[in-house]
């Protein structure tokens, strides 16, 4: 390895590293080639140049002479540094004079040896070899100071002869090295062929949920863009509507002011005229002389008899300015109202694209129900039906969803029977299937709209809502909202009618339920 003295020769004064394509001033010195001629730039402007080192004058630019010797010690120098950086491995213990990569390493000798030295080295039996190793003894016996050479299996240690023979190993069933280490990288190769299916198993689960996040994030993009819009046609009807009933209270205020103000003048016109009238009264009134009053015309000729239904007139004309062209309250209520119940639709999730696909599961139907071939219907018989009885076959009239749901937003249609005993709704897979606590909200793992005794309500652990008005549209939506903890229902009617929301926290798929004691309900496409 070449000296750090050496090294220090070979630096450039100016920039302190070895140099690079090495030129030399004629007082002797050497630099790069780029770091002088930087240097004599910024002289120039001086007139007069000097060596950085010992500041020996030029006159004029001086003449910059390569020197081939220093630069082929240069490239001896780069070559030796270069090679002895790539030497990263275990050396020959035996070339002192310069590093040489270690072909093999004497367990015996506990050295390591390059190819030439491994050529003149002992053949016998104790001098084992094995690959480059820093820590060879690490492969003697701590005991008794030989290569280990077997395997115990009863303690999972290695051993050397003498273990084996007169020490704690005695009797114990022995295993080479390789046969030991054999069997190990078996167990290693199992474990690593578990290990990398699983990885392809985590991989191919990666793809899946990137796949649904772009398909989420495609959809959530084409959601915004539509409530976008609806919102922006939203903003523009309501502001039409303000602009237009804006409009009509400032006409409808003007007319009738104008109507005001010309009765308002004609009634000052009448009062001072009455005023007048009055006051010549009075001056009758107040004469001393009979003569003169009885001269005087009588007094009711001072009132016009024209003007006695004056009062009525005006009252008529009041009458006339309120029997104007008010505005449609009624018209602007209901467009309002239409707004809201689509803002109302929007947040309860009402317009979630696509409705879920239910299908009813026959393994678990009650043998009083009859489900149709494509699976989307439930009629209640009193027939009983020849089904097995199994453990997930509900005893009442019930039957549940193939599907479960475990996160999301969902929905779907049920066209309803406006008659009979009937139950709808969704449960966790494990309620029970017998009793009466198996039926729909008569327990805490399912919750339901339903219809009995001409009534309608919701139920959940045998608390019960009761409706006061009717489900008069025939048909229901049942909306989900798993990671919200939301349960809903709406009567699909115009405009549609929120009737309950259930709020829980959701421990266990969800699955649709229905209960169909007589009449029939159906799974509709939207």
């Amino acid at each position: 390895m070449a000296s750090a003295d050496l090294r220090e020769e070979l630096d450039c004064s100016i920039c302190l590293s070895t140099y690079t394509d090495p030129v030399m001033l004629r007082c002797g010195h050497n630099f790069c080639r780029v770091c002088i001629g930087r240097v004599l730039d910024t002289q120039d402007g001086s007139g007069v140049y000097s060596c950085p080192d010992c500041r020996e004058e030029f006159q004029q630019w001086p003449a910059l002479m390569r020197d081939f010797a220093l630069c082929k010690i240069v490239k001896n120098f780069r070559q030796t540094d270069q090679h002895q950086e790539e030497i990263t491995g275990i050396c020959c213990t035996y070339c002192v004079d310069s590093p040489v990569p270690a072909v093999r390493s004497c367990l015996h000798c506990e050295a390591s040896l390059c190819d030439k030295h491994l050529r003149v080295h002992s053949k016998s039996p104790e001098h084992v070899l094995s690959d480059p190793s820093t820590s060879l003894e690490k492969r003697k016996c701590s005991v008794h100071k030989k290569i280990l050479q077997y395997y115990c299996t009863e303690d999972a240690a290695c051993i050397c002869v003498s273990c084996s023979l007169i020490g704690k190993h005695n009797g114990h069933k022995m295993e080479s090295l390789d046969e030991a280490s054999g069997k190990k990288k078996k167990k290693w190769r199992n474990v690593l062929q578990e290990l990398i299916t699983k990885r392809e198993k985590t991989e191919e689960r990666v793809r899946s949920l990137e796949e649904r996040r772009r398909k989420a994030q495609e959809k959530a993009a084409g959601e915004a863009e539509r409530v976008t819009a609806l919102c922006t046609d939203i903003r523009r009807r309501v502001d039409d509507l303000e602009k237009k009933v804006l409009s009509e209270i400032s006409r409808q205020e003007k007319e009738e002011s104008l109507s005001l103000s010309a009765l308002i003048h004609q009634l000052e016109i009448k009062k001072d005229e009455l005023s007048r009238k009055m006051r010549h009264i009075e001056e009758l009134c107040n004469m001393t002389d009979p003569l003169t009053v009885l001269q005087e015309p009588d007094t009711s000729d001072l009132c016009d008899p024209e003007e006695e239904g004056g009062d009525e007139d005006t009252g008529g004309h009041d009458k006339q300015l309120h029997d104007g062209d008010d505005l449609d309250v009624a018209e602007i209520s209901h467009t309002l109202h239409k707004l809201c119940d689509v803002i109302s639709g929007i947040r309860s999730g009402i317009y979630v694209e696509g409705p879920a696909d239910i299908l009813w599961d026959v393994t678990t139907a009650s043998n009083n129900v009859l489900i149709s071939d494509d699976l989307k219907s439930a009629t209640g018989t009193r027939e009983k039906q020849k089904r097995p009885e199994t453990a997930e076959r509900f005893f009442f009239h019930q039957v549940m969803s193939r599907r479960g749901f475990t996160s999301g937003r969902h929905y779907w249609d049920v066209e309803i029977s406006r008659s009979g005993w009937w139950m709808m709704g969704m449960c966790y897979p494990s309620t029970g299937r017998r009793g009466d606590h198996s039926l729909i909200g008569r327990n805490k793992k399912s919750w339901g709209l339903g219809r009995y005794n001409s009534q309608y309500a919701v139920i959940h652990d045998f608390k019960e809502i009761l409706f006061p008005d009717k489900i008069s549209s025939g048909r229901v939506r049942v909306y989900l909202d798993y990671e919200a903890g939301q349960l809903s229902f709406y009567e699909l009617c115009d405009p549609i009618r929120h009737l309950h929301t259930f709020t829980a926290t959701f421990s266990e798929p969800l699955h649709a339920i229905l209960f169909v004691y007589d009449g029939c309900l159906t799974i509709k496409k939207t």
